[in-house]
């Protein structure tokens, strides 16, 4: 039995990686599984925002809104004030978790890294959808990255990152 149920994920985190933590070691576990998953569920969420909003299939909101352009449907709006809320929360979270610079580094990753897979041929710069789908998943990654950032820096240093309130 779990003496501080009441304890966020965060702060038990931070506490067991500190070895400050009083409670079963099972706790520190299902707290370190819980932060893997969310890690995997915030990536994608953010690649599904992405996508959601346009790729390459013709199956996109992009796609719905051009073919029944000028007229819009009550569920076309709906659809797109939806995913406007999603992607100001993903950008907004991400440059207050990275930075700009942070952003500007791991898009930099990312792109180096499409670079290396077209050198070695994996991808062909000739193929304008499959350039497109690594682009777009890239940019999901980044968003979720940007989403998981502070449990990514606590697994990695031990330093949890607090929200300043002046």
């Amino acid at each position: 039995m779990d003496i501080q149920p009441s304890l966020p994920d965060l702060e038990v985190a931070v506490r067991c990686r500190a070895g400050r933590w009083t409670q079963p070691e099972r706790r520190c576990k299902q707290v370190e599984k819980s932060d893997l998953m969310g890690v995997v569920w915030r990536l994608l969420f953010a690649v599904a925002l992405v996508l959601l909003t346009f790729n390459p299939t013709g199956r996109s909101y992009y796609h719905l809104l051009v073919d029944g352009f000028p007229s819009i449907t009550p569920f076309e709006a709906v659809a797109g004030v939806l995913l406007l809320i999603g992607w100001v929360f993903f950008v907004r979270s991400t440059l207050a978790a990275l930075g700009l610079l942070g952003v500007a580094l791991t898009v930099a990753l990312f792109a180096a890294i499409v670079w290396w897979m077209v050198s070695l041929g994996w991808l062909d710069v000739g193929n304008a959808s499959a350039m497109a789908w690594a682009v777009l998943v890239m940019l999901g990654v980044v968003l979720g990255i940007g989403m998981s950032w502070s449990r990514i820096r606590l697994r990695l240093s031990g330093q949890a990152s607090v929200d300043r309130i002046d």
